[in-house]
């Protein structure tokens, strides 16, 4: 009987996800991911890496400890009894829906996620634009790094490009190496260079498929 590889897979939310259901045209059940991923491929961790509004709420960006996003909730749910919802309407509902993003967090981790949060900045561009940004590219490469020694196996939920360059440093070093992704948000040089370990999100939608 062939041994099962330990696996860990790193989630980049900002790419798989981006757009959501518009994109993807149906809704993913996180839940059912997360029993896909344990199931179809021994995946013993599971780390899901995404933006986050963080109202000043102090905390070490740069330790390796999970987001203690309970906490969160409660500061934010402090800022908000604090709120004249008559004087500042459009910022309360602005706070609720963050809250409301935070409490999906929290869901996530109770699944058996691993939460590993950054916070949303605001960057303004040239034509006086305001943009939003959480990128958790060198987060998510710092950790498949550092962790290396701990699997043998990587999966990698996105199609972001610049990816390419530390996937094929696992595959010369003898990782195996699976990609999951949106093909519709996934880079043409990824699809090219791992066409063997490449899978399309679509494949597993019966598997996943968020249902009432």
């Amino acid at each position: 009987m062939k041994q099962e590889l330990l696996t860990y897979c790193f989630i980049d939310a900002s790419n798989l996800f981006y757009g959501g259901e518009k994109v993807l045209g149906w809704r993913v059940d996180y839940k059912k991911l997360f029993h896909y991923l344990g199931n179809k491929y021994n995946v013993a961790k599971v780390l899901y890496y995404g933006g986050i509004e963080i109202y000043n709420y102090k905390y070490d960006f740069t330790s390796t400890q999970t987001f203690p996003i309970s906490h969160l909730i409660s500061y934010l749910e402090e800022i908000l009894l604090t709120m004249d919802e008559k004087t500042a309407e459009p910022n309360t509902v602005l706070l609720k829906k963050h809250i409301d993003r935070a409490k999906f967090y929290r869901k996530l981790e109770s699944f058996g996620y691993i939460l590993k949060l950054k916070p949303v900045k605001y960057i303004r561009e040239a034509d006086g634009q305001i943009k939003k940004k959480a990128n958790c590219d060198v987060d998510l490469t710092l950790d498949c790094l550092r962790m290396q020694a701990e699997y043998k196996r990587i999966i990698l939920l996105s199609g972001d490009g610049d990816f390419e360059i530390v996937l094929k440093y696992f595959r010369e070093i003898g990782k195996e190496v699976i990609v999951l992704s949106n093909p519709h948000n996934t880079a043409a040089s990824i699809k090219k260079t791992f066409q063997k370990e490449y899978r399309n999100f679509y494949e597993i939608k019966d598997a996943i498929k968020y249902t009432t």
